[in-house]
């Protein structure tokens, strides 16, 4: 250790960079603050008896000028230092008044020291003694005063008393060296219990300090403790509130069964009381509260507790669905614990039970009349055809209501949906138990195992029928209907419920072909005609694709003579078959779905060859059911205007009246879309249907064409001529023309013009022909009058 280091340590103000040099600094100057102005008060009376003692044969300067200062110096650091008693420093601002007390502590005993060495050169060798105890004992008081503070102290004890004592020793009178020798070893032990004091207030402070530290940790501790008992207390709040919140209910039992907890669901699902319910109570004794409550399961309490206790229930994980004698259904997840004890979870699922089962009706039945479905009626043929006792066969009938699409049609889906509903109500009613599906629109399957087999089909189609003799009373309509029903057997006419049904359809097919409202058992024959029906269907969907449609046009005459426009009609020329009439394809697009696609080609290429017509020739396009509900039909028209370049005015699209009153609404905006076009909008076969008149109000009709079936009986059914009569009134009444279809002679022409139809249509006018056949109708300037052979 260099000098300098010892001397730093010897006088040095102390550190602020550490916990216990910061305590440390803070204390000294807390001290200093009341021993310092203790030490000024004995620099005080320490000066004053050295100036009484002083005779008056000594410098005025020295026996009051040096001293006065010193006096004055120290009253005023004195006041000073009072003035810090109390206040709160920091370590720094300590410090910084430690080091200035250390200046002062080198500058005032200097000037002390000074003055008695020059005092003791002055007075008489017989005062020296007095003078330098007087000053010494100054000495020692200011140096106990800085005994906080060793640094100050030792520079005190140095500055002032070692030169006193040297000048005594070096005097050379035995006295004084004595005295001299004395005052030193005093000096030593002064510095050395100094040291000690300051190293046991040193201790106090770090046991202080440690004490302090520990007393902070422990309420840390006690803070931590406080705080991690509010967590768990939190914890278990939150642990108790998700355990009472929970879906499911749930338990727990030790390897005595006797109940360690269980939530609020559990008690809600099996109807318990909490007062009833407590920790340590036995399973048995909760499933006698079950029991009473009427929650337990659908078995005897002893066949419960022996399946509760089961081995493959007591120690296994297992999922089990019990149902409850009030009619819930509870699903119970049990998981084992090492101790034999378990937990489980009671999960109420009566609602997703009941809905599960629902969904699983519905997937095996029809919405509408809750009949098995198609997928229901294939389930039951592979059961039929697997059983045992399935050697003598069982009969498939396939039946289907006469006319039901007219009524549709003409009523609407709502009327067909209560026709359809009712017609299931009388058929399960007929069928006595044998099992009956509804596997399409009004399509029904029947299966009856009756034996003989032929019989007792026919004795079943025979109740069927029979059941529809009394007409259906649907929204004050009485609607007479009929049945088609065909028949095939297992396993004669199939051994697959493909077949089976192929071939009932074939059976179906046939009894409708053959007028409707007739059963027909399968034979070998109809297998023929199901598979030409089928390759039509085939040929059909490629028919558009191919050019193998084409259009011929019917003209439409004013009552004047002129032709006004030609009605476009559909026809099909099949490469092998012919010309198929439209009365045998059309029904089979219908029922496929190709109609659709027919339905868009007419109109398209209808437009394409009268946008090359005279200006002044219109052409009329009819528009199918399945067109006209599509939600396109107006972009549909719109394409085929702008493809071909025909003006609107001269395209009229005919709706027929089934059409628009199966919903009045969506119709009455289906048409003002349509009429937004430009278009035409004429109400196709009126009279044999509904017939309202209303629609000429409540829909922008543009002409009304009265159906054949009136017009044919012109001349012979005077009913006939006045329901012509009245509906040419009362659309004229309404500023809307009139078109009579059928006319075939020149009678029923000539009432019409007497009865002042606008528009006649019909053999008489011109058969349907193709285009270049009228080519000079269509492309004559104006006022033509029909030249082509009809």
């Amino acid at each position: 250790m260099t000098i300098a280091t010892k001397l730093r340590n010897l006088f040095g103000v102390g550190e602020c960079h550490t916990p216990l040099g910061r305590a440390l600094v803070v204390e000294q100057f807390r001290i200093l603050t009341n021993q310092v102005p203790v030490l000024y008060a004995v620099l005080l009376l320490d000066s004053i008896s050295v100036c009484i003692v002083l005779p008056p044969t000594v410098n005025p300067w020295l026996r009051f000028g040096l001293p006065g200062a010193l006096l004055t110096v120290s009253v005023i650091r004195m006041i000073q230092w009072i003035r810090l008693r109390g206040a709160v420093y920091t370590p720094e601002q300590a410090y910084r008044n430690l080091a200035r007390m250390r200046l002062l502590s080198t500058a005032l005993p200097a000037g002390f020291i000074i003055w008695t060495l020059a005092l003791l050169e002055v007075v008489e060798p017989a005062l020296r003694a007095p003078i330098a105890l007087l000053v010494f004992m100054g000495c020692v008081g200011s140096a106990y005063c800085l005994a906080s503070f060793p640094s100050a102290s030792r520079l005190c004890v140095t500055i002032a008393g070692v030169p006193l004592v040297l000048r005594l020793v070096a005097t050379g009178d035995a006295l004084l060296v004595c005295i001299g020798v004395n005052l030193g070893l005093l000096l030593l032990l002064l510095v050395r219990m100094m040291s000690t004091n300051f190293g046991t207030l040193v201790g106090l402070i770090q046991t202080q300090a440690r004490l302090a530290d520990e007393g902070e940790r422990a309420r840390a501790a006690e803070t931590s403790a406080i705080i991690e008992q509010a967590k768990a207390r939190e914890i278990a709040g939150r642990f108790d509130l998700a355990l009472n919140n929970m879906s499911q209910g749930l338990c727990f039992f030790d390897g005595e069964q006797r109940l360690i907890v269980c939530n609020r669901r559990y008690l809600e699902i099996y109807g318990l009381s909490p007062e009833h319910i407590y920790p340590g109570m036995q399973l048995n004794a909760i499933v006698d509260l079950r029991y009473a409550a009427g929650t337990a399961p659908l078995m005897k309490k002893a066949d419960y507790l022996t399946w509760r206790n089961s081995e493959q229930i007591i120690n296994r994980e297992s999922d089990s669905i019990v149902e409850l004698t009030g009619g819930r259904v509870v699903r119970i997840c049990h998981r084992p614990m090492r101790d034999g004890g378990w937990v489980a979870t009671h999960e109420d699922i009566t609602e997703r039970d009941r809905a599960e089962r629902e969904v699983r009706h519905l997937a095996s039945h029809d919405l509408l009349t809750d009949l098995p479905n198609r997928a229901a009626l294939d389930q039951q043929l592979s059961l039929m055809m697997q059983r045992p006792d399935g050697a003598d066969g069982f009969a498939v009938l396939c039946i289907d209501l006469d006319h039901f699409k007219e009524i549709n049609d003409l009523f609407g889906h709502s009327v067909g949906d209560a026709v359809l509903r009712e017609t299931s109500r009388r058929l399960s009613a007929a069928a006595q138990g044998a099992f009956l599906a509804r596997v399409g629109g009004d399509e029904f399957i029947a299966t009856t195992d009756q034996l003989p087999l032929a019989a007792g089909a026919e004795l079943l189609a025979r109740r069927m029928r029979e059941a529809f003799a009394a007409p259906l009373e649907i929204e004050g309509q009485a609607l007479k209907l009929d049945l088609s029903i065909g028949i095939a057997l297992h396993p004669r006419d199939g051994e697959t419920p493909t077949a089976l049904l192929a071939n009932a359809d074939a059976a179906l097919y046939r009894a409708k072909h053959d007028g409707r409202g007739t059963v027909r058992l399968f034979t070998s024959a109809m297998d023929q005609q199901l598979r030409d029906r089928r390759a039509m269907e085939h040929d059909l969907r490629s028919a558009v694709e191919n050019g193998e449609l084409y259009l011929e046009y019917q003209p439409q005459q004013h009552r004047s003579g002129e032709i006004t426009g030609f009605e476009a009609l559909v026809r099909w020329q099949h490469p092998v078959r012919g010309i198929v009439p439209p009365g045998e394809f059309i029904p089979v697009a219908e029922k496929s779905g190709v109609i659709t696609k027919i339905d868009e080609w007419v109109l398209r290429e209808a437009c394409r060859q009268a946008a090359t017509w005279n200006e002044k020739v219109r052409i009329a396009v009819n528009v199918s059911a399945t067109q006209f509900r599509r939600e396109n039909i107006e972009q549909q028209v719109r394409n085929a205007l702008r493809e071909s370049g025909l003006a609107p005015s001269r395209l009229e699209l005919e709706i027929t009246e089934g059409v628009l009153i199966e919903d009045i609404a969506r119709a009455g905006q289906t048409l003002a879309s349509l009429k937004s076009l430009g278009v035409m909008i004429a109400l196709d076969d009126f009279g044999t249907g509904y017939s309202s008149l209303s629609y000429l109000e409540a829909f922008p009709l543009d002409r009304i064409k009265i159906d054949r079936s009136f017009v044919s009986n012109l001349g012979v059914s005077p009913r006939s001529l006045a329901i012509v009569r009245a509906v040419i009134g009362l659309a004229h009444g309404f500023n809307v023309p009139v078109l009579a279809e059928g006319v075939e002679t020149s009678e029923q022409l000539a009432i019409l013009i007497r009865e002042r139809c606008d528009d006649v249509q019909g053999y008489l006018i011109g058969r349907p022909r193709s285009a270049e056949q009228y080519c000079e109708q269509m492309r004559a300037e104006g006022g033509a009058r029909l030249i082509a052979a009809s």
